[in-house]
C-alpha cells in the first residue's frame, strides 16, 4: 500500500453542499469528469469536494484499488459512485459493478445516492438486493437487467448461488464500511463474494477504522492498493485525563475504586506485566465486576473469545499489556486506567487514544506513585497539557454495586465449517425465539463456533429457546459465557 494522503483541502462538513474556503482548488470540474455529470452534481449541491473526495477520486478515477478511512456523511458514497459510473457502459445491461454494505439500511441509502448521481444519463439500472424482503422482486428485476447491485453479503450470495447475479461483466467492487462487516462476521462471506468476481477488476475499501482485518483484505483483494487516511481532528478536551497518587501496593484495589466512582460501561486497564493482569482481575472479579485478562499466555481461541466478549460489551474491564492490545480497536470504549504508568510518552499516547473515538468523549485515568512524578511530567510536555491531579480519597462513591454489562454472550456450537451466518442467527432470535432486533448484538461466526451478544435479561430465556429450536434445520448447543 503507498501514497498515505494528509487531509485535503479545508475541512467540509457532511452536506455535499458543504463550503470550502478554496473551491477553485477542490471543485468537481478540476477532475475529468463527463460534462452531463459535472452538471449533475452542480444541480444536486455538490459544490466543492470534500476532503475524502478530493483526496481519493483522482487516483479511483485513474482506476487504482483504494483504501479509504471515511465514515458516514463524509461524502464517501459520491467518491465511489463517480468512478464507478463512469466506467459503466449504459448500453449492456449487465452488473458492471457491484456495493457490498453491511446492513439494509446502508444499501438503501447508497442505492438511492447512485440512483441521483447517475441522472446524468438515461436509463441507469441500480437493484438493490439485501436480506428481510423478498427474493422473488429481486429476481425478477435482475432477470431483466442491471448495471449495479448494491446489497447485502447475505443476500448477494444467496443470489450468485441461485444464478440470478452474474458478475462475469463486473469491472467495480466496493466494500462500504469494511470494518462493520467484518465486527458482524463477514469476512468469509466477502471472501466468496470476490472469489466470483473477475480478477481483472478495480476494489474500492472504505473503513471508519483500519483493524487487522482490513489489512487481511486488502492483501487479499486488492492490488496495489492506493491508501487515503484523513486524520481525525480531535478537540482538545476529547480524552479528560485525571492523575492519581497512591502507593504501588494498593494500585490494584485502586483500580476498583475509579470503576466504582466513574462507572464507566466498557474499560481498558493496562498492566506492565501478565502477573499484575491476572492478580487485577482475580480482584475486580472477587469484587463483582465482569473482568477479563488479555495477555500473551492465552492460545489464540482463548484470545478470540476474550476479545469478542468484550467488544460485544459482556465484560465490563479488559485487563491487557500493551503487547497482547497491539492493534485492538474497541468501538464505544468510555474508559483508559493505566495502573502503571508507563515511561515512554508515545505509548501513553497510544493507550489513551483507545478511548474518545469519533463523536464519542473519552476518560483515562493514571495511577502514579511518588516516583513516576517525573515519568507524568514527561508525557505532559510531549502531549503540551498540564496534568490535573486528584486525590482517590476523595472520590464519592454513590453507588457501591459494580456495574452490570448491558450485554452477555452466548456461545452456539457450530460455526462457518457447519454453513452458519450472522444472517441465520440473527433470524432464529428474531423469529421463532420472538426477540426483537434490539436486544441482539453483534454475532460473530468462527470455523467451529458462533458468539452472539444478547441483552443481559434476555441471555436465560434465549438459550432455553435457541436449545428447543433449529439452526440451519439442526438442533444446537447453546449456553451463556459468564465467569
Amino acid at each position: 500500500m503507498t501514497d498515505i494522503i494528509p487531509p485535503a483541502g479545508p475541512s467540509a462538513a457532511p452536506s455535499p453542499a458543504a463550503p470550502s474556503n478554496d473551491i477553485a482548488a477542490h471543485a468537481f470540474d478540476t477532475l475529468l469528469l463527463p460534462p452531463g455529470m459535472l452538471a449533475n452534481l452542480q444541480q444536486l449541491g455538490y459544490r466543492s469536494m470534500t476532503p475524502i473526495q478530493a483526496a481519493a477520486l483522482p487516483f479511483a478515477l485513474a482506476g487504482h484499488d483504494l483504501i479509504a478511512q471515511a465514515k458516514t456523511g463524509s461524502g464517501k458514497t459520491a467518491t465511489f459512485a463517480l468512478p464507478l459510473l463512469t466506467r459503466l457502459d449504459p448500453q449492456r445491461l449487465d452488473v458492471q459493478a457491484l456495493v457490498l454494505c453491511p446492513t439494509r439500511e446502508l444499501a438503501d441509502q447508497v442505492t438511492q445516492e447512485i440512483r441521483r448521481l447517475a441522472r446524468f444519463t438515461d436509463n441507469i439500472k441500480v437493484v438493490a438486493l439485501c436480506g428481510g424482503t423478498p427474493m422473488r422482486p429481486q429476481r425478477d428485476s435482475l432477470a431483466h437487467g442491471a448495471h449495479i447491485a448494491v446489497g447485502t453479503p447475505g443476500r448477494i450470495m444467496d443470489h450468485i448461488e441461485r444464478g440470478s447475479l452474474n458478475l462475469e461483466t463486473l469491472h467495480t467492487l466496493v466494500l462500504d464500511e469494511a470494518d462493520r462487516m467484518l465486527d458482524m462476521g463477514f469476512h468469509d462471506d466477502i471472501a466468496w463474494i470476490a472469489s466470483h468476481c473477475p480478477k481483472e477488476r478495480q476494489t474500492l475499501l472504505f473503513s471508519a477504522t483500519f483493524p487487522n482485518g482490513i489489512a487481511s483484505l486488502a492483501q487479499r483483494f486488492l492490488r496495489a492498493p492506493k491508501e487515503v487516511k484523513l486524520a481525525e481532528q480531535h478537540a482538545p478536551d476529547k480524552i479528560r485525563q485525571r492523575f492519581f497518587e497512591i502507593d504501588h501496593p494498593a494500585r490494584l484495589q485502586a483500580v476498583a475504586t475509579l470503576l466504582r466512582h466513574y462507572r464507566p460501561t466498557s474499560t481498558l486497564a493496562f498492566c506492565n506485566t501478565r502477573q499484575q493482569c491476572r492478580a487485577l482481575v482475580e480482584l475486580l472479579c472477587a469484587e463483582g465486576f465482569h473482568a477479563l485478562a488479555l495477555h500473551g499466555e492465552l492460545d489464540q481461541r482463548e484470545r478470540d473469545q476474550v476479545l469478542i466478549q468484550f467488544a460485544n460489551r459482556s465484560c465490563s474491564v479488559l485487563v491487557a499489556t500493551d503487547v497482547a492490545a497491539r492493534g485492538l480497536d474497541i468501538a464505544q470504549l468510555e474508559a483508559v486506567i493505566n495502573v502503571d504508568v508507563t515511561p515512554d510518552p508515545e505509548v501513553h499516547v497510544h493507550r489513551i487514544g483507545r478511548t474518545g473515538r469519533g463523536d464519542a468523549e473519552g476518560l483515562a485515568l493514571s495511577l502514579c506513585s511518588s516516583a513516576d512524578r517525573r515519568r507524568v511530567a514527561t508525557i505532559a510536555q510531549a502531549m503540551g497539557f498540564e496534568p490535573e491531579w486528584q486525590d482517590i480519597a476523595a472520590l464519592p462513591i454513590d453507588d457501591a454495586a459494580p456495574l452490570q454489562p448491558p450485554m452477555t454472550t452466548l456461545l452456539i456450537l457450530g460455526g462457518r465449517k457447519d454453513k452458519i451466518r450472522p444472517g441465520d442467527v440473527l433470524g432464529a432470535l428474531t423469529g421463532e425465539a420472538g426477540f426483537t432486533r434490539e436486544q441482539v448484538g453483534k454475532i460473530t461466526v468462527t470455523d467451529q463456533n458462533t458468539y452472539v451478544a444478547v441483552v443481559r435479561d434476555i441471555a436465560r430465556d434465549a438459550v432455553r429457546r435457541l436449545a428447543a429450536g433449529k439452526l440451519k434445520g439442526r438442533p444446537v448447543k447453546v449456553r451463556a459465557l459468564e465467569r
